[in-house]
């Protein structure tokens, strides 16, 4: 049991550093509209770390005159603290804030058994906030003891829109000028990625490596108690070197001398539950062939190459793919549809399949240059394909700067600069 004096003098300093942030003003986010305040469910929030979700949630409670309590869970004073000490940590909050009824949680997974606590909490008509950076706060503990019982948003990186509001651009006029900035806006973005902290770090790299550091580490060695620490840091590494990429996991395990690819397949679902990669399978009716072609991507094109030793070029190709794929997650994910990858058995391809339930709605091709032929009959060829298969007509193809509708074999394609969709 922790010193229930450690558990006053951490929950007081973070008190203070709460009402320090009180004359602050933080970026609104989108995903701050899905937090349902009336709600007696726990509302959590899950995403890669440095995403922002704290910020999310106290610009939530601040923006509707909420009381609440806070706790920080991240804080090594916290490190031994089990759930036979959460009761004490009740204590002193009721001390510290007084009344309240909204509680916020902030990276509250580190306790085991916390889910039990939460649980008592909502019996007891508490409004919970709940914030973490690894999905087995969901897939395992959340799923067994509150079914039913919580509300899952996911939060990224920030968009284009959000990194361009933060930057205080203009968004919405059409003159050259406001266009030009954005233009020049979204070649920083397609580089740096859309970690909130980035936009006013000198040294990123430094900043991304430390980032990608703490999370092997932290969230995934120690959680997972991993063995072979050196070859999964070699092994994550080399994914994020390569994204966006399909997955074989018998070659990487022949790669790094893994015994059997179960291992591989294991420490890349570790990677995707720390939200450092997120996987997209092919479009298929048949679930064996979704589930063994899974293509990766990072959550955020600054996993790319913003680390030590990542020996990567522009990439900007690869970047635009991620951006838009990251981009697609957000929008469509809360609206209950689902992201893939089209190819079929002659290799003909379209990046993205947007699916509700088993019906398609929407194909997008992503290619960062289209002014060679060559590649611009492949792209076209591709969406054609994937259209007449899914009876699709809703044809996107998103580049770097060009502005087009053409209308081949009776299909209209939209061509779209990246940074005019990412602001629709």
């Amino acid at each position: 049991m922790l010193d229930k004096r450690i558990i006053e003098q951490v929950l007081f300093e973070q008190y203070q550093e709460l009402s320090s942030q009180g004359k602050m003003e933080f970026c609104s986010r989108y995903e701050e509209e899905l937090v349902d305040l009336d709600s007696n469910m726990a509302q959590v929030v899950i995403g890669v770390r440095r995403s922002g979700k704290s910020i999310l949630c106290y610009n939530v409670l601040k923006k509707h005159e909420k009381e609440f309590a806070y706790v920080n869970f991240d804080d090594e004073r916290f490190e031994h603290l089990q759930s036979g000490d959460l009761n004490t940590l009740l204590e002193v909050l009721y001390k510290i804030y007084g009344d309240f009824k909204y509680l916020f949680l902030d990276e509250i997974q580190n306790v085991d058994g916390w889910h039990l606590f939460v649980n008592r909490l909502l019996r007891q008509r508490m409004h919970v906030l709940v914030t973490g950076s690894n999905a087995k706060l969901l897939s395992g503990e959340l799923v067994t003891h509150l079914t039913g019982r919580y509300e899952q948003i996911e939060l990224y990186p920030f968009s284009f829109s959000e990194y361009c509001l933060c930057k205080g651009m203009d968004v919405c006029s059409n003159t050259t000028k406001a266009e030009a900035f954005r233009r020049t806006a979204f070649d920083e973005y397609l580089k740096q990625g859309g970690f909130p902290e980035l936009l006013c770090k000198k040294n990123k790299v430094r900043y991304v490596a430390a980032l990608v550091d703490s999370i092997l580490k932290r969230d995934i060695e120690q959680r997972y108690k991993i063995r072979y620490t050196r070859a999964f840091e070699q092994l994550s590494n080399h994914l994020l070197n390569i994204v966006p990429a399909p997955v074989v996991a018998s070659d990487l395990a022949d790669l790094f001398g893994f015994k059997s690819h179960h291992t591989v397949n294991n420490y890349i679902n570790f990677l995707k539950q720390a939200y450092i990669l997120s996987g997209v399978q092919r479009y298929s009716a048949k679930s064996k062939r979704r589930i063994r072609d899974e293509k990766i991507y990072p959550i955020d094109v600054a996993f790319m190459d913003a680390r030590a030793d990542a020996f990567a070029g522009d990439n900007l190709g690869w970047r635009l793919e991620t951006l838009v794929y990251i981009e697609l997650q957000r929008r469509n994910r809360p609206q209950g549809r689902d992201i893939y990858y089209y190819k079929n058995t002659n290799n003909y391809e379209a990046d993205f399949v947007v699916c509700k339930g088993n019906v398609v709605e929407e194909i997008y091709q992503v290619c960062y240059d289209l002014s060679h032929e060559k590649t611009r009959r492949r792209e076209f060829r591709g969406m054609l394909v994937a259209s007449k298969e899914t009876r699709c007509d809703n044809l996107f193809l998103i580049t770097d700067f060009q502005r087009e509708e053409v209308e081949i074999e009776g299909k209209k394609i939209n061509i779209i600069p990246a940074y005019e969709w990412l602001l629709r």
